[in-house]
């Protein structure tokens, strides 16, 4: 390389990096003032930012085409309009800032603090809804944010970014609140990420950027690619399960993480599924034409052709060597298996779908595990099924965090047609590396502070003492037999009357209950686990040879309906399940990321 072309090079890095360094301190300076707005002043700034990004969607989704070549217009609106309209709707009324809730009865406030500069890194595929989308959730989170576009998409991303900036101002935000980067290299999104004054990466794109973002030392949202598997199960209307497969794998040209990547299904739903598709005007291709697909969709490296990402399926066959009517929307290719071997079994980010048929089943479950372990860990799956059982098996063995019914996958992923979070960035769990498993909403770009109030002294705080502190001041029986009945009457069990038990148990306890409490101390077992009960019902003392009347049958309360809470943390999910009972939320629950995660184990979140 000439050294007229390194010194060229090395300028827009440092042109970059400096760009960065001044668009981070304003930004940062900008967010001094915005903590002083409470959450009624965010919302209106919020409102007015998607107004503008709704009345403007058309015309940057006609920009983003017309700059990357990826995708159509029609179907990046409806990605713009996901981020500039069911996004916001979907915002309201959540308290992001200040006071979010108090507990009386655990002397606890909840309190939302904005974590600073959003450092968001923006992807070619989606590039103006990705804008709109971040732009948002940051601002209503009472946040800065810095765009950093891809530079391939660096035209319609800063146009998006002055159309929200400028409405975030008139609306009353302060000057420089967002910023964007007119001249992003991979040097200057890496100061961006690593700049002290970043408080949360969100980052969207390749494997290399992500990566990049959880190496940089700060708080990073990053997100795994996808390989989506699609089970068509028997129960299933297979007409309508073909038809939204098809729109969904060509929705966007298939630039969509979430698209579907192979239709699964039994042997015994081949002929059926095969007429569908072709009634869908769907192409199958031949062994060859499959094999040249192959050889033009991915590179040697494993990753996908860039001159091949979202294009239109003829464009992609012309450019393998063979021809398809021009309005086909998919081309097909049957596989008989996953991996290395089986290129196509990969992910593709183009109208091209893999279709397996199995045996059974079982069978069709362990390929579509087998597809999501091949480069889509913790995405994203779906199943076409009208028997519940064999959707909540699937769900249960899939290693994906979005598994979705009877929906086209983009769009069920994404919340335009299922009720998950309307979200461009997809957390896909620990398993891919990533922190979260959630759809990335503004509760992510909080921090909650706790003001907790004394309830009790530090002596209190334990309901016994340790067994080698009870031999060391000497306990004897009768001071054991208090400690047990204290025990049980704060979790409601009532002790025995004095004429129940013998003398030698005073309290009310018998002294049956005070050896299988002694016992179940030195088994580690729960004093209720090892029958620890009173009165006549614990089978020990004179009182388990008297007959006694059943106690009445208590009246029914009339039934209420129940509460929906506004936020849930961990704490609280812990407490429900202390308790054995359910929390119910609404759509504008915050629920935290280790609050959702604990709940999911436990089914303990009803949703209203």
């Amino acid at each position: 390389m000439a050294q007229g072309t390194q010194d060229q090079l090395a300028d827009k890095d440092l042109v970059s990096i400096q760009e960065v360094r001044t668009k981070v301190d304003k930004a940062y300076a900008a967010w001094q003032k915005y903590l002083s707005y409470g959450q009624e002043r965010i919302d209106a700034i919020v409102e007015h930012m998607a107004e503008t990004a709704r009345a403007h969607a058309l015309r940057l989704a006609e920009l983003a085409v017309e700059e990357t070549g990826y995708g159509n217009a029609r179907d990046k609106l409806a990605k713009n309009l996901l981020c500039a309209d069911l996004l916001p709707r979907r915002m309201r009324g959540m308290k992001t800032v200040g006071i979010l809730r108090e507990l009386p009865e655990e002397r606890v406030v909840e309190i939302g603090v904005p974590v600073g500069v959003i450092a968001a890194i923006l992807p070619v595929t989606n590039p103006t809804s990705t804008a709109i989308y971040k732009s948002l959730i940051s601002l209503k989170a009472g946040n800065a944010v810095v765009l950093s576009p891809h530079p391939g998409a660096k035209r319609c991303t800063c146009e998006t970014a002055s159309l929200l900036y400028g409405a975030a101002v008139e609306a009353g935000a302060p000057e420089d609140i967002m910023q964007c980067i007119g001249n992003a290299t991979l040097d200057g999104t890496n100061a961006l990420m690593k700049h002290e004054r970043t408080g949360v990466i969100l980052s969207t794109g390749g494997s290399g950027i992500v990566r990049a973002a959880y190496s940089s030392g700060k708080p990073a949202f990053g997100v795994g690619p996808g390989n989506v598997p699609v089970l068509v199960e028997r129960t299933a209307d297979v007409a309508e399960a073909v038809e939204k497969i098809v729109i969904g794998k060509s929705f966007d040209f298939g630039t969509v993480c979430s698209s579907e990547q192979a239709l699964v299904a039994e042997d015994v739903l081949k002929d059926r599924i095969l007429a569908e598709l072709k009634k869908a005007k769907a192409y199958f291709c031949t062994p060859e034409q499959k094999d040249a697909l192959a050889k033009l969709l991915l590179t040697p490296n494993w990753t996908v052709n860039p001159k091949c990402v979202g294009q239109a399926a003829p464009k992609i066959a012309r450019m393998a060597g063979f021809e398809v009517p021009e309005d086909t929307p998919i081309l097909v290719v049957e596989l008989e298996g996953v991996g290395k071997q089986h290129p196509l079994s990969a992910e593709k980010l183009s109208p091209v779908l893999s279709v397996y048929f199995m045996k059974d089943f079982d069978a069709c479950v362990g390929i579509c595990r087998s597809i999501l372990r091949f480069g889509g860990l913790g995405h994203t799956c779906g199943i076409y099924s009208q028997d519940d059982a064999k959707i909540r098996r699937y769900a249960l063995e899939m290693p994906a965090m979005r598994v979705l019914v009877n929906t086209p996958t983009p769009q069920g992923s994404t919340g335009i047609t299922t009720n998950v979070f309307p979200a461009m960035t997809l957390g896909c769990g620990a398993a891919a590396g990533n922190i979260t498993s959630d759809n990335i909403g503004p509760q992510h770009l909080i921090n909650i502070k706790r003001l907790a109030y004394a309830v009790r002294k530090a002596e209190e705080a334990f309901e016994m003492p340790s067994e080698s502190a009870s031999r060391a001041a000497g306990a004897d029986r009768q001071t054991v037999a208090r400690a047990v009945e204290k025990y049980l009457q704060k979790r409601g069990i009532a002790a025995a009357s004095p004429a129940q038990t013998p003398a030698s148990a005073p309290l009310g306890v018998s002294a049956g209950v005070v050896d299988r409490f002694l016992a179940a101390r030195k088994s580690g077992r729960a004093p209720e686990q090892a029958g620890v009960q009173t009165g006549a019902s614990c089978g020990c003392g004179p009182a388990a040879a008297t007959e006694t009347k059943p106690p009445a049958a208590p009246v029914p309360a009339a039934p209420s309906a129940p509460t929906v809470v506004d936020f849930v943390c961990e704490f609280d999910v812990r407490e429900a399940i202390k308790h054995s009972r359910k929390i119910f939320i609404g759509p504008k629950t915050i629920v935290t990321p280790s609050a959702r995660d604990l709940a999911g184990e436990f089914d303990i979140l009803v949703g209203t």
